[in-house]
């Protein structure tokens, strides 16, 4: 946790051996509260991204099988993003991640919720790329940014739920 704000950080990592990014963060909310804010669409939309962007949902099915698609949109720019659900678990979201800019380079991402007890939670991600450049410019691209701003509102979201 970050003394000076309270809140907690996100941790980003690179692995040296496949092209791998993952994410660990921790909440003051149970798995069940991340799941909903994760597979809801108007939840979703209210958290996911960097601060000053507005994220509209254009399809959104979180259903083992089903697909989503969401536009984002700051100062004239908008950026989109679509993918599939392989599986909503009961603590866990597996689903493809691509990039409208970058349509050839599809992320499999998976999402765990780890239960720590008390109300808190653990959220574990990491999303597969096909190359190590790849993943690199996923990192260079200002992700970190829009990861730990999203998070911060999710935290607050979270917080009023």
């Amino acid at each position: 946790m970050n003394a000076s704000t309270g809140r907690y950080q996100v941790s980003i990592e690179a692995d040296p051996t496949v092209p791998v990014i993952r994410m660990t963060r921790d909440f003051d909310a149970t798995p069940a509260q991340l799941m909903r804010a994760h597979t809801d669409p108007e939840l979703f939309a209210r958290w996911v991204g960097p601060d000053g962007m507005e994220t509209k949902i254009i399809a959104w099915d979180a259903t083992t099988g089903g697909r989503w698609r969401y536009v984002s949109a700051a100062g004239g720019e908008e950026y989109g993003f679509y993918g599939s659900f392989h599986e909503i678990g009961e603590d866990r979201i597996v689903q493809t991640f691509t990039f409208d800019g970058h349509s050839d380079n599809v992320a499999l991402e998976t999402v765990r919720f780890e239960d720590l007890g008390g109300g808190r939670t653990r959220l574990h991600a990491q999303s597969l790329v096909d190359s190590f450049e790849s993943r690199d410019q996923w990192i260079a691209s200002g992700m970190e940014t829009g990861v730990e701003q999203g998070y911060a509102k999710l935290d607050a979201l979270v917080a009023g739920m």
